[in-house]
């Protein structure tokens, strides 16, 4: 974004044109992938390609701040359901909801792959907040007994990246999902069940 001058903050009209643009370029971005031009991204906007160049000079420089805006609002989210009443539903919700929103984070973080930009640079600036809000989530889940005890924030990290590549890469998502969120419950082991019964 172009700096105000020192001691001024941004307008508020290129505050909010700078939203419609990473608005508009994650839609473009998810529908188009690599292929999709600044231009179009200015089109759905409702801005002049000048207004993107002022606010990102390089289609990369786009491509990172969608990606940024990307992982900070997944971390909003899952904050704001650190307080849900369900912690087991606050969690696999979010989950679910992230490996939903997989296909538009894939496409950023393919097309600067292409352009030869590591995104490590736009997670490592967004995803401390994302990974600490998701241990939280974890952390309730585990405590109300709808997670397993011996699931680290690690792993479902781990799950969690390689649901979502895989949910856009192979489609039924539904499926995959069901398999990993029965690998993550409690599991009741038959010998105590029986014992007990």
């Amino acid at each position: 974004m172009t700096s105000p001058a020192p001691g001024r903050p941004p307008r508020a009209d290129a505050l909010r044109n700078r939203a419609k643009v990473l608005a508009a370029a994650e839609e473009v971005f998810a529908v188009q992938g690599t292929s999709a031009s600044t231009e179009e991204v200015a089109r759905k906007a409702g801005v002049g390609i000048g207004t993107v160049f002022r606010h990102f000079p390089t289609k990369e420089s786009l491509l990172e701040a969608v990606l940024v805006a990307l992982l900070e609002r997944l971390a909003g989210e899952a904050e704001e359901l650190c307080s849900a009443a369900d912690p087991g539903e606050a969690f696999f919700g979010f989950f679910s909801r992230v490996v939903a929103q997989s296909a538009a984070k894939q496409a950023v973080t393919e097309a600067l792959a292409e352009a030869g930009i590591d995104a490590r640079g736009a997670t490592g600036r967004a995803g401390p907040g994302l990974k600490a809000a998701l241990g939280t989530l974890l952390a309730r889940a585990q405590k109300a007994g709808a997670v397993r005890a011996d699931v680290g924030p690690a792993e479902v990290m781990g799950l969690l990246a390689g649901m979502a590549y895989a949910a856009g890469r192979a489609g039924a998502r539904e499926d995959v999902l069901r398999i990993a969120f029965d690998g993550l419950r409690p599991r009741t082991r038959p010998e105590r069940a029986a014992a007990r019964g």
